[in-house]
């Protein structure tokens, strides 16, 4: 099933999105609206978040490291930047003059695993961080709201692998309360659980599990877990996360120096997951459907794998009001679709 641009409408209102934003930021008195800074801007979530952010009258500046897209219509007064946030001094004059910023900048390298890491990796999920509070350092004014993209992962029971991309993201929530805590920045960790689904602005699907796996699928491979299905995930589609971090923007005060679960609410079995995935494959090119088979994990799985992660939103609704909207089987449909239409390609 193809999600229509009606549905979405349904789903934003669902998601607690309102006609205008008064109170979306304090200390912002430009007529032009407030300034927010989004960086990784072309990314998967980070174009959803442009998309989303695009129908405010806001100052939007649009901040990545590759070409992005921009809307074209849009409320907003668009400015498209692209830069190396690694390099020395390039998160300073990103974010020169905002009101707030929207960090979803990240690196996840590696072939394995698409959670391992590399050289690159602690200079961008933990150095642009704190190159971003030392940017805001000493500026006079209300401090800078910084919403920042975390991870269910960083709240697990288990413990992050020390260097992992849970470790990492910990890390730069660490600097980032510090931050809120001393008067810098007005700080707001949202720890979104796996994200999937199409970006309306982009179309990416990204390089998440559920894409990964359809990939697999469209490519009439076997669909392979680590375990025997019964690990429980919460997915999260990657607009009702763009409409959470808007959400966010609105109730800065409220939410500032902690940390909120971003989720649907919904844990869902992997197994179950995974075999829906396949029939949704299989219906959309007529071919057999792919078996879906538990296999010995590798030398590089980690505990998390095999652990269902807590998930409420219950906390972060009663703030904001939002509410995840896109039901996950229309979610994949939608997915698969986009994926198949450019032969599987869901790395983008």
């Amino acid at each position: 099933m193809t999600l229509n641009p009606g549905d979405f409408d349904r789903v934003r209102c669902a998601g607690g999105r309102v006609k205008d934003i008064a109170g979306l930021l304090d200390g912002s008195d430009d007529p032009r609206g407030p300034s927010v800074v989004v960086l990784g801007a072309s990314g998967f979530v980070g174009s959803a978040v442009v998309a989303e952010l695009a129908r405010l009258p806001v100052r939007l500046r649009a901040v990545a490291r590759g070409a992005g897209v921009v809307p074209v219509a849009a409320e907003a007064g668009i400015e498209v930047r692209r830069a190396d946030l690694a390099l020395p001094g390039a998160v300073a004059e990103a974010v020169e003059g905002a009101d707030a910023v929207v960090h979803l900048a990240a690196h996840i390298g590696g072939q394995q695993s698409w959670r391992t890491t590399d050289e690159r990796s602690e200079r961008v999920n933990i150095g642009i961080v704190r190159d971003l509070v030392e940017a805001f350092r000493g500026r006079p004014g209300p401090p800078p709201a910084v919403i920042f993209a975390g991870t269910l992962q960083t709240g697990s029971a288990t413990a992050p692998v020390p260097g992992s991309y849970a470790a990492q993201k910990t890390a730069a929530e660490a600097i980032l309360r510090e931050a809120t805590a001393d008067g810098t920045v007005r700080g707001v960790v949202l720890r979104l659980a796996t994200v999937y689904g199409r970006s309306p602005l982009s179309g990416a699907t990204g390089r998440g599990v559920l894409a990964t796996m359809a990939a697999r699928a469209l490519g009439g491979e076997p669909l392979t877990m680590w375990h025997d299905g019964s690990v429980e995930r919460d997915f999260l589609h990657v607009r009702d996360a763009a409409a959470a971090f808007t959400a966010a923007l609105r109730h800065v005060d409220e939410l500032q120096g902690g940390h909120w679960v971003v989720g649907s609410g919904r844990l869902e079995r992997l197994g179950d997951v995974f075999a829906a995935l396949s029939g949704a494959v299989a219906a959309h090119t007529g071919k057999p459907a792919v078996p879906v088979l538990s296999v010995p994990p590798p030398d590089y799985a980690e505990a998390g794998d095999f652990h269902t992660p807590e998930s409420d939103p219950a906390a972060f609704h009663a703030v904001t009001g939002w509410r995840a909207g896109v039901p996950l089987r229309e979610g994949i449909d939608d997915m698969v679709t986009a994926m198949a239409a450019t032969k599987g390609g869901g790395e983008k």
